[in-house]
């Protein structure tokens, strides 16, 4: 609850902080301490009793996973704050008010990986997504920018009215809002009454169709690239990394939630399996992502299609539901959007997002270069980088279900088709000539944040158990 309460009142001080604070360049501290409380805060909730006592009504529920979650999202705020707050500077004139939808998305989030209640997982995804749609749209002097705004605003509310027909659906089958109540009552349906059970099992079905299009998972992918492309980058980076795994959170708690033995996912009796379908929508995913970004010149457009493929992968973990999926999602989410979060505050900096323009990078900017081949040598799940890890533990997790280990099979395969176009990149980096060109001159600060990341990433690589102890549950 603390992580909930104290990041709306961050995000309302920073709507305000701009009255106050005429420097442009402290927002970006004035964010960072802010999130270092929120930070402080979730960590003792987690260990500790919540400050804010507030009557839940079984609305929300607050375990180990969700917190650590929560900290781990608060984590790579920070680290995206620290490496990319500075270009937040050059997107328009509302700065403090960008960090303040920051904030907002991630009060979103957090009811995300709490909610109980069907309604708070509808305010959880608005919470979320509103702020995104003005964010993506900050760029008002570009056509893009507002292109891909209004086809994301379009888009995510066709979304959520499918999502809303699915908890009309539920409700009208089960009476009831609340997650743990659904499982037995839609088996206990399946076995007497046939339609009402229908009902339920629809709704089910528009609630997974909503929810893969948060997570950019085929076949509800397709808006990915033109918003990810005609944002700002150093929105993308936010988008595509916290946003797309708080989600992904909110995917397990919804399939993952139990009622005595039953699950929605296990209960062969509703007449939908549901592995199967987690199963085709898994490759369908992998499929599209990878052989589409084969083809991209552009690199921003080619880590869109890339995330897509990452998304992927991250689904493993929501079609095993083990002890082992737990510790990976979180370990991805760490690994994926540190190289992420890196790849683009490099690219926001760039005149030329193409394969040309990272031609000889190598020699006019030695410690970019090799802060970038680190983070695509582990998106790609080169061993001794944190990714090879991410990738293990979700591939380890499908091979404990009986009779799924050609689902890991096919992972591996697209892990290795990955690895071709994540290479393209470091070669035109270090065996092509040419010139890099930069908006604006690269810090000495700058320079160290980002090379300190990618030792971050190989130390995760070589340690995963950094992780994985401090978050053990």
């Amino acid at each position: 609850m603390n992580a909930i309460i104290l990041s709306a009142i961050l995000g309302v001080v920073m709507m305000f902080c701009s009255a106050f604070v005429k420097n442009t360049k402290s927002y970006k501290i004035v964010a960072l301490i802010g999130l270092i409380i929120l930070l402080i805060a979730n960590i003792s909730e987690t260990y500790g009793q919540p400050v804010f006592q507030i009557p839940l009504y079984d609305m929300l529920k607050f375990d180990k996973f969700g917190l650590y979650f929560n900290t781990l999202a608060i984590i790579c705020t920070i680290v995206y704050t620290a490496v990319s707050g500075s270009e937040i500077d050059r997107v328009g004139n509302y700065i403090a008010e960008y960090f303040a939808l920051i904030f907002f998305v991630l009060c979103g989030i957090f009811i995300l990986t709490s909610f109980n209640s069907l309604l708070m997982l509808f305010i959880g995804i608005e919470i979320m997504s509103i702020p995104l749609y003005i964010l993506t749209g900050s760029r008002k002097l570009n056509l893009k920018s507002n292109e891909a705004s209004l086809k994301y605003f379009l888009m995510g509310a066709f979304s959520t009215g499918i999502m809303l027909m699915g908890i009309a659906l539920i409700y009208g089958g089960t009476g009831s809002f609340f997650l743990d109540h659904t499982p037995s009552v839609i088996a206990g349906l399946a076995k007497g009454n046939k339609p009402l059970a229908f009902l339920d099992v629809a709704g089910m079905i528009l609630l997974l169709a909503s929810l893969c299009f948060k997570v950019s998972a085929a076949p509800f992918h397709f808006w990915a690239p033109d918003i990810y492309d005609g944002s700002p980058s150093v929105f993308t980076s936010f988008m595509a990394t916290v946003v797309k795994a708080g989600a992904f959170i909110a995917f397990i708690r919804l399939f993952a939630v139990r009622s005595g033995e039953t699950s929605i996912l296990e209960n062969a009796a509703i007449g939908v399996d549901w592995k199967m379908l987690f199963t085709i929508i898994i490759i369908a995913t992998l499929l599209f992502g990878n052989i589409t970004a084969i083809f991209q010149q552009s690199v921003k457009r080619m880590l869109a299609y890339s995330s897509i493929a990452q998304a992927g992968f991250m689904m493993f973990a929501l079609l095993s539901l083990n002890p082992t999926a737990y510790e990976g999602i979180l370990l991805y989410t760490v690994a994926y959007g540190f190289a992420t979060i890196g790849l683009f505050a490099t690219l926001a900096k760039m005149e030329d997002y193409s394969l040309e323009g990272y031609k000889g990078m190598s020699k006019s900017h030695p410690a970019l270069a090799f802060a970038n081949a680190i983070f695509l040598l582990s998106l790609a799940g080169i061993p001794l980088t944190a990714g090879f890890f991410a990738k293990y533990y979700m591939l380890a997790s499908v091979i404990q279900i009986h009779g799924y280990v050609w689902v890991a099979i096919v992972g591996v395969v697209f892990a290795a088709i990955s690895s071709f176009y994540y290479f393209r990149v470091i070669q035109s980096m270090y065996f092509k000539e040419g010139t890099v060109t930069f908006k604006f001159e690269i810090s000495k600060t700058y320079k160290i944040l980002i090379v300190a990341l990618a030792l971050l990433v190989i130390l995760i690589g070589a340690f995963p158990q950094i992780i994985l102890n401090f978050l053990y549950f």
